[in-house]
């Protein structure tokens, strides 16, 4: 492939990354194989390999506060099942005590039957996007039409797929062009994110070393503040809490959610209601900057700035402080200030042609699973516990940035599959049951889902709290 830089595996361009002491041959362990889903891509071992290195990172905790290390083992088909947050991963239990997957939302069945691949007038492909109600409205002011597949379909066919792409992007909607891998690493976009890292990690102010805090897991006493929605972010935030940090969200009340990726990527965190257009609110939310570790932030690129938590406002409240940044394309380039969604990320960087290439659908296709949101959130988390580490041994506020292109570029360097045709598309029964979690008495029910994946010898990561409904929780953080 013409994005294969060496043929390097998708653990070995992390640890690259991490920059680390080497690791013993025998400290990480991989068991199965792809495929488990009917795509081309190497989903379950580039998710594999992106969930140990998170792993290493958290070792590297854990060897700080007690100067031991651990072995790791992950299983690539139940790392590839982590991808079906959302979906089926969560069973609920019904009147009869028997556990069933939950019923996927209409607002998600909607959402994906617009967005799709639809045909332009140029004979190209555009994939516009239609998740939340006002991010759909604007696509359809600019295509007058219908919320409806057909009327989609002839809306987009009448423009040229670069102007429709430009026009979207102008109106603050969510659209990509269809685009091949050569021709997305020949685009000055795509070009920029083939010379940077798919993990950005960067010193943005010099600072006296800070002790990790004491704990029984690598992150124990890490306070995460979770500013995230829709899968990516929320993901990223998640594997801070497996690993023993005390991750608050903070959304507000009147921000859109969609209610099973909420339920799957909250497990073990806390939530609360803060609203940053509230000066109080605001200004309770600095408190909570002012104590914490690690900022995770998921908006439109400068949202926050404007509003005084940009990551150079809250570097200067916070010195040590590890922000990270999550979005659709990445830290530069561009298309920097546009923003996008996972089927937006896959389209524009070669995925959805490859995948309908691959399976002969005779057009673009998207893959089964939200690959790029998972892989992202992953990522996220591993650089922030890189981030941790290097404060803890040398000092210094960071700057982490990740992206769903960066993601989806990083996951075509692994490769493609020959034989996927027969792939399951699930774990088996008893796949599930080695690694479900119960969890009663929820808003959601008594749930029983797909928990961590990965295992530690000596940390084994967790869900220490019952999953919250969202602002449950008091805005502040738990004692240490």
């Amino acid at each position: 492939m013409s994005q294969n830089k060496g043929k390097i595996s998708a653990f070995d361009e992390l640890m690259g990354i991490r920059a680390g002491q080497q690791l013993a041959p025998n400290e990480v362990s991989f068991t199965g194989d792809d495929p488990l889903f009917v795509s081309p891509f190497r989903i379950g071992r580039t998710l594999a390999h992106s969930l140990a290195a998170r792993s290493v990172a958290a070792n590297d905790l854990w060897q700080l506060k007690t100067g031991r290390r651990q072995s790791i083992s992950i299983d690539v088909k139940a790392a590839a099942a982590t991808a079906l947050g959302g979906e089926d991963m969560t069973l609920v239990r019904d009147h009869y005590g028997q556990y069933r997957p939950a019923p996927i939302s209409e607002d998600v069945e909607h959402m994906v039957a617009l967005t799709q691949p639809w045909l332009t007038a140029d004979d190209h492909w555009f994939v516009p996007h239609f998740n939340l109600p006002h991010l759909e409205r604007r696509v359809l002011d600019v295509l007058q039409c219908k919320n409806t597949p057909d009327s989609v379909a002839e809306a987009v066919r009448r423009w040229k797929a670069d102007e429709l792409e430009e026009a979207i992007a102008a109106a603050g909607a969510c659209g990509g062009k269809v685009r091949t891998p050569e021709e997305w690493l020949a685009h000055p976009h795509g070009a920029y994110l083939a010379s940077r890292p798919v993990v950005e990690i960067t010193k943005i102010a010099d600072g006296a070393p800070q002790p990790l805090p004491e704990g029984s897991q690598p992150a124990s006493g890490i306070r995460v503040l979770d500013l995230t929605r829709i899968l990516a972010g929320p993901t990223a935030g998640i594997g801070m809490a497996e690993h023993g940090a005390d991750v608050l969200m903070v959304t507000a009340p009147h921000l859109p959610q969609v209610a099973p990726f909420v339920r799957d990527t909250s497990h073990g965190k806390r939530s609360c209601f803060l609203d940053y257009n509230d000066a109080s609110d605001a200004a309770r939310l600095r408190d909570l900057v002012s104590d914490s570790d690690v900022f995770i932030e998921g908006y439109r690129p400068h949202r926050l700035e404007a509003h005084g938590f940009g990551v150079e406002e809250l570097a200067k409240l916070r010195p040590g402080l590890v922000y990270v940044s999550v979005n659709c394309y990445g830290s530069g380039g561009p298309f920097a200030s546009r923003a996008g969604w996972d089927q937006v990320a896959q389209a524009v960087t070669g995925i959805c042609d490859l995948q309908g290439q691959a399976t002969k659908a005779g057009k673009p296709m998207l893959t089964p699973v939200y690959l790029c949101d998972f892989l992202t959130g992953y990522l996220a988390s591993f650089g922030a516990m890189v981030a941790l580490a290097r404060r803890a041994r040398e000092g210094g506020t960071y700057h982490v940035q990740v992206s769903l292109c960066q993601s989806a570029m990083f996951l075509q360097r692994q490769g493609l599959l020959e034989q996927f045709e027969n792939a399951p598309g699930r774990l088996s029964p008893e796949e599930f049951e080695a690694y479900a979690v119960h969890d009663d008495h929820t808003s959601y029910g008594d749930l029983k889902s797909l928990g961590p994946v990965i295992r530690m010898s000596e940390t084994p990561p967790r869900w220490e709290r019952t999953t919250p409904s969202l602002g449950n929780d008091t805005p502040e953080w738990l004692s240490r």
